[in-house]
């Protein structure tokens, strides 16, 4: 019988040191019957030498192109823009089941190649719960940026994320600069919504950490934003995954002189989707420049908001080692992936996508 072949990508994105396959997860995998093949790649956090000693087979970089069809190709963020049909199937976070930018472009790919998405973010069991995410490290490097800045804006000092923003070696690299940058010992008044969740828990305990007054918000809080108490804090964290229509937690109209809050972390970080419940901003901020200030309608308030969709790699090692092992035993899955309720989660979701796109094509030919 032929092996099942996954195939570990390397990542497009400049920025992106993180892996969702480590060594000792490739040996593993190895064991069980699996062909893994990793490409070259000098960025990411684990050194080729590393999974070639694992017993990988170690290719080029950007050679998944000429992957055996049946091979999964696994990676973490966007695809390259070419080429036009993809035949493979890919298992990584596309963000494109909420009509995201590009959506219909990307998943035109699939449909004209035979290939299929398996979207990490939707792998979910029984009850609708995501079972692999990098949650908790986006939520607490989130909480740790906005901690920063606010402490730059209390102490009078340059801040921080006007130098831009590079990996740190682990979270003691974090905290040190965090350290350094309050140097006046001040503690805010921080709203975290979403709280509950791996984000929410991330975030929490950083703020914990460092002595933040903290407001926990969880679904029932938001059906009807008590914006004046939101206003009321110094920071707020955005950690809620949104999939539909609520109340935006954040308008500009809300931005007026008397508000206390001045720092927005929106660690969801969903800009593109008609379900941003923070719409202050159109697109994401990068490592580069970290935040935007928006000013109020009146134009006498400003508050600045971070809002970078791969918070994660800022602790790469951190990050990789909690989310490989959450997706490990599902890669060891891929064997019967028919018969798996986790995949058959993610196949479904891309199968109600791309009959969505068909049925808007179909519309749009019967309207000519």
């Amino acid at each position: 019988m032929t092996k099942k072949i996954i195939w570990l990508r390397r990542e497009t994105r400049t920025t992106e040191r993180r892996t969702p396959l480590l060594p000792e997860g490739a040996r593993s995998l190895i064991k069980e019957g699996y062909e893994v093949l990793i490409e070259k790649s000098e960025k990411r956090i684990i050194p080729d030498q590393a999974y070639a000693d694992a017993g990988c087979r170690m290719v080029k970089g950007g050679s998944w192109l000429k992957a055996p069809k049946d091979a999964f190709i696994l990676g973490l963020k966007e695809l390259p823009d070419a080429p036009d049909h993809l035949k493979n199937s890919h298992i990584y976070f596309a963000h494109a089941y909420k009509k995201q930018a590009g959506w219909q472009k990307l998943l035109s790919r699939f449909i004209s190649g035979g290939g299929e998405l398996l979207d990490i973010e939707y792998m979910v069991d029984q009850n609708g719960d995501r079972i692999v995410a990098f949650g908790f490290w986006a939520g607490y490097m989130g909480a740790a940026l906005a901690l920063t800045h606010w402490y730059n804006q209390n102490c009078a000092t340059i801040p921080y994320l006007d130098k831009g923003l590079t990996p740190f070696n682990n979270a003691d690299a974090l905290k040190a600069e965090m350290n350094a940058a309050n140097t006046l010992g001040k503690k805010p008044k921080v709203l975290i919504i979403g709280a509950g969740g791996r984000c929410g828990k991330g975030a929490l305990k950083i703020l914990e950490e460092y002595g933040a007054e903290i407001t926990c918000w969880g679904r029932k809080m938001t059906n009807e934003i008590d914006r004046a108490a939101l206003l009321e804090h110094d920071i707020l964290i955005n950690c809620a995954f949104i999939i539909d229509n609520i109340p935006a937690f954040l308008r500009i109209e809300d931005l007026k002189p008397n508000a206390r809050l001045s720092v927005v972390a929106d660690v969801s970080c969903d800009p593109y989707s008609a379900f941003n419940p923070i719409p202050l901003y159109h697109e994401t901020t990068s490592w580069e420049k970290p935040y935007i200030t928006v000013k109020g309608a009146s134009g006498n308030k400003s508050i600045d908001i971070i809002a970078i969709d791969n918070l994660p790699s800022l602790l790469p090692q951190e990050a990789s080692q909690e989310f490989s092992s959450q997706l490990l035993p599902h890669l060891k899955t891929l064997n019967k992936i028919d018969s798996d309720p986790i995949w058959l989660s993610a196949k479904k979701s891309f199968d109600d996508a791309i009959s969505r796109i068909k049925q808007n094509s179909l519309e749009e030919i019967n309207v000519a």
